[in-house]
C-alpha cells in the first residue's frame, strides 16, 4: 500500500512540475522588450530588431569566471554570426559603467556592450545566473534560453 501512495505522490509532483513548466513556457513565447545603454551611453531597444533580424542575447558579470570564458569563445564566433545575420547584444548585469568599461578594456568585443545596472532585465528574462544566452528570433518569440551556446538552435534558426 505504502508503494502505491509513493507512486501516486509521485505522478501528483510530477504533473504539477510539468503544468508549472509548460505554465512559464507559454510566458517565455515573447521576449520582454527593453531599452538599456550601450556602454557608450547609446539607447538599445530590442523591439527595434523585430521583423527585421534574429537577437543572441548574452548576460554576464565581470567577476564570473564561466562569464569571461563565454565572452573569449563569443567574440571569437561573432564574425560569422554577423555575417549570418545575427544581432549579438552582450548584456552586463548589475554593475557599474566604469567597472564594465574598465573591465573591457582588457577585453576586445566585437559586438555591443549593453548595461543593466538595476537588473530589471535580467529580472524580466528571469534569469536564474550567469552566463545566460538567450536566442530570439525574428518575430521576437525566445527559441532558446541556456548557460551555453546555443550552436543547433542558432544554426536552425539562420537557416530559415
Amino acid at each position: 500500500m505504502k508503494k502505491h501512495i509513493r507512486v501516486a505522490v509521485s505522478i501528483l509532483m510530477l504533473t504539477v512540475f510539468l503544468s508549472v513548466e509548460f505554465a512559464i513556457a507559454s510566458e517565455w513565447e515573447m521576449a520582454p522588450d527593453f531599452s538599456l545603454p550601450d556602454i557608450n551611453n547609446n539607447i538599445v531597444t530590442l523591439s527595434s530588431y523585430k521583423d527585421k533580424k534574429p537577437v543572441l542575447l548574452f548576460f554576464w558579470t565581470t567577476w564570473c569566471p564561466y562569464c569571461r570564458r563565454e565572452l573569449r569563445a563569443l567574440n571569437y564566433r561573432s564574425p560569422e554570426l554577423i555575417k549570418d545575420g545575427l544581432e549579438i547584444l552582450s548584456i552586463n548585469v548589475g554593475e557599474s559603467p566604469n567597472k564594465v568599461k574598465s573591465f573591457i578594456k582588457s577585453y576586445y568585443l566585437a559586438y555591443r556592450v549593453i548595461l543593466d545596472e538595476d537588473t530589471n532585465v535580467a529580472y524580466s528574462y528571469r534569469l536564474i545566473g550567469v552566463p545566460t544566452y538567450v536566442l530570439i528570433d525574428k518575430r521576437g518569440h525566445v527559441v532558446f534560453k541556456g548557460n551555453s551556446f546555443p550552436e543547433e538552435t542558432y544554426k536552425d534558426l539562420v537557416s530559415e
